[in-house]
């Protein structure tokens, strides 16, 4: 390990800084001391567990009225008013009843107050979760013999006799008819989506849903959208079709809506146009003069209040046979345990769930703790919004997550702490208790806008592709990809896609990085690319080599393709013919290697017949991540070929991690003062070049004395 000219002047001498070796502990001694940190027992430590597994309990002793009650309950109250609409409409695409979407969004409030790590996300119905619950409770519904859920139609709106007669020859239970049995089915797909979030956390596993990227999850809303839009669309014109399953979703909604065109409903047509148009002109009125609205403007409730008093007091329902939301109860139902056996049905559709909800709560979390200024735990994330789904399966609730709309609302209304979610679920609460019959007149069609509008930034994010283009072709292949998959295929096998592209990209990456030869900045101890900056000057008879990326099993024939395309020279070919014509004594000399002809270009090795007139290569380690066997097998062979031909190889700029790894592989001695590692790893570019200089100028020296 050479002495840098930049190290540190003490005294006018320079000082030598070793690394120190870090002290060896074995396995049964490092598994021991941990499992005794984690059993170790005291009233401190299990008051401490009980302040991570509820962080309420710690922040709450540091709640300060007087600067964020105000905003807490202000926030709380709007995103109140938000939440009862949105549930009611939400509805529509889990294919449930009303009631249980204000059992789901009162009781995520109340968990995540409790248990969430975010001061500012809102956690409740998700539009896209909504559809993918909508998507299986549809298939069980038809498994069981049911016909396909109404959108969360009112009792009243369902057919006795067709329910009577699927229990008495389908395989459904027998004293349960179809609403009942969609909410069975929803719940035993909460609780093992929300089991397999609480493992996550268990297990520490917040990490991977980072491999869910910004892209992605942006491509899957836009496909989800589209999806979700396309659902919709029935109830915008009022006709009668069915709700299609699996592959090919869209295109088959979008023949069948062509097909029963001529059926819409004219007061449905005309009422969704209505509130379409209310609704788009306010969002685009609050989005221009946000900054001048200290509250946003609940146009949701005010349009769905209109709605339901025109259609009660002018019978659109008796008249024009508008479809509307029917009854909707009030209270709560007894809580009940999910069904063992749909729970095993539902097993593979949990996948998915957990995973998007997860990767979104996460993602919003960490966004809004960078904005504002601490920090967030991605485990107790998930173990948060797994409780969040665990919990409530018992009390007829579905799947929850955070939702970036209803966060910024929270946001920019004063938001300082989830105490806001408590006065979220007081309003839902209220709307349980004694609100909910009177939305029993309001259309399906006013509840459709308010989905089709919340749809408004996950389809505006099309607009970012070609910026994406511009910045990254590989991310914007993955978001272009899982949108299309999603809206033409389906939704789960768009995440499936977009997540093996993203991985595929990761890998390409990686296994193709870039490689360059580096020359000086003028007389500076600073190398950079001479294929993109001009006026460089090269060292004579040193050819300096940078990998932009790991070296590993994958991309070590690259290496050295381009290895020996950049310096001119395939060094194994040319130490396997000087061997075979007996040429070592030449190598031996240190004598510079002329331009050998090498013979057609190999499988493993391209070369570009050029002369190559150099003694050391010198390779800037600075950007390799990691080595594996393969990476430090290569080395070594390249070590070899070289030496054979009388060429120094050189590392320098190598992580601490990289020289263990060249340690342990045995490419330097095992003792940390073995001279191999002395003459062949340097701090900087410029003390290998240097070496290189003393290491010719001494084989120079030693020539001329013999």
């Amino acid at each position: 390990m050479e002495v840098a000219p930049e190290c540190v002047q003490r005294g006018g001498r320079p000082v030598l800084v070793r690394r120190r070796s870090p002290a060896p502990l074995g396995l049964c001694e490092m598994l021991k001391a941990r499992l005794w940190r984690r059993c170790a027992c005291s009233p401190q430590r299990a008051w401490t567990l009980v302040q991570d597994l509820l962080p309420a309990t710690r922040w709450l002793r540091q709640y300060h009225p007087r600067e964020a009650l105000a905003g807490d309950v202000m926030s709380g109250l709007v995103i109140g008013i938000i939440l009862v609409p949105q549930a009611i409409a939400y509805s529509l695409l889990a294919g449930l009843q009303p009631i249980y979407s204000l059992y789901t969004s009162f009781f995520a409030n109340l968990i995540y107050f409790l248990m969430g790590t975010s001061h500012h996300v809102s956690v409740g119905i998700f539009s896209l979760l909504c559809l993918m619950v909508g998507q299986v409770v549809d298939r069980e519904l038809l498994l069981a013999g049911f016909g396909p859920a109404q959108g969360g139609a009112g009792p009243g709106d369902n057919s006795s006799r067709v329910n009577a007669s699927a229990a008495a020859v389908g395989p459904g239970p027998q004293d349960c008819k179809q609403d009942c049995y969609a909410i069975r089915v929803a719940t035993a797909l909460t609780l093992v989506a929300g089991i397999y979030q609480v493992l996550m956390g268990i297990l520490r596993l917040g990490f991977v849903s980072t491999y869910l990227s910004q892209p992605l999850l942006d491509g899957f809303a836009m496909g989800a959208s589209v999806t979700i839009l396309t659902s919709q669309l029935r109830h915008l014109l009022g006709v009668q079709i069915p709700r299609h399953q699996g592959p090919g979703m869209v295109v088959s909604t979008w023949l069948s809506l062509l097909r029963s065109a001529g059926q819409a409903n004219l007061c449905d047509v005309v009422t969704s146009a209505t509130c379409l148009a209310v609704l788009l002109a306010s969002k685009e009125l609050s989005d221009r003069c946000r900054h001048r609205l200290k509250v946003p403007l609940p146009t949701e409730l005010l349009v769905i209040v209109a709605a339901t008093l025109v259609s009660h007091f002018g019978q659109l329902h008796e008249r024009f046979g508008s479809s509307v939301a029917g009854d909707i109860p009030t209270g709560f139902v007894a809580p009940r345990v999910p069904d063992p056996g749909l729970m095993w049905r539902v097993v593979l559709d949990a996948v998915p769930l957990a995973l998007v909800g997860s990767a979104f709560s996460i993602s919003l979390a960490e966004m809004f703790a960078r904005s504002h200024g601490y920090s967030v735990r991605a485990n107790q994330e998930l173990l948060a919004v797994g409780c969040c789904n665990v919990l409530p399966a018992f009390f007829h609730c579905y799947v929850t997550s955070a939702a970036l709309s209803k966060s910024l609302v929270k946001t920019a209304t004063g938001c300082r702490t989830q105490l806001s979610s408590v006065v979220s679920a007081a309003v839902v609460l209220l709307v349980l208790l004694a609100l909910a019959p009177l939305f029993r007149d309001l259309q399906r069609c006013v509840l459709a806008c308010v989905i089709v509008v919340s749809l408004r930034g996950a389809l505006r994010k099309v607009r970012d592709v070609p910026r994406l283009w511009r910045l990254s072709p590989a991310d914007a292949l993955v978001w272009v990809a899982t949108a299309a998959t999603c809206a033409l295929v389906s939704v789960e096998a768009g995440l499936l896609a977009g997540i093996l592209l993203s991985l595929l990209s990761l890998v390409g990456r990686t296994q193709r990085p870039r490689a360059a030869l580096l020359a000086q900045i003028g007389d500076s101890g600073f190398y950079e690319d001479t294929a993109e900056f001009e006026g460089l000057v090269p060292e004579p008879g040193v050819r300096i080599f940078r990998f932009a990326g790991p070296l590993y099993y994958a991309n070590k024939d690259f290496f050295l393709r381009s290895l020996y395309s950049l310096t001119g020279l395939d060094a194994g070919r040319a130490a396997a013919r000087k061997k075979e014509r007996g040429l070592e004594a030449r190598a031996g000399e240190g004598d510079p290697v002329e331009g050998v002809d090498l013979g057609p270009v190999t499988s493993t090795a391209a070369l570009v017949p050029t002369a190559a007139r150099f003694h050391a290569v010198v390779i800037d380690c600075a950007p390799l991540l990691f080595l594996d066997t393969a990476g430090v097998a290569t080395l070594q062979d390249l070590r070899r070929d070289y030496g054979a031909l009388g060429i120094a190889l050189l590392l320098a700029c190598c992580s601490p991690l990289v020289r263990d790894t060249l340690r342990r592989g045995g490419f330097l001695g095992e003792d940390q003062e073995d001279a191999a590692e002395e003459g062949q790893l340097f701090h900087s570019v410029h003390g290998a070049v240097q070496g290189a200089r003393a290491r010719r100028r001494a084989l120079a020296a030693t020539d001329s004395a013999l």
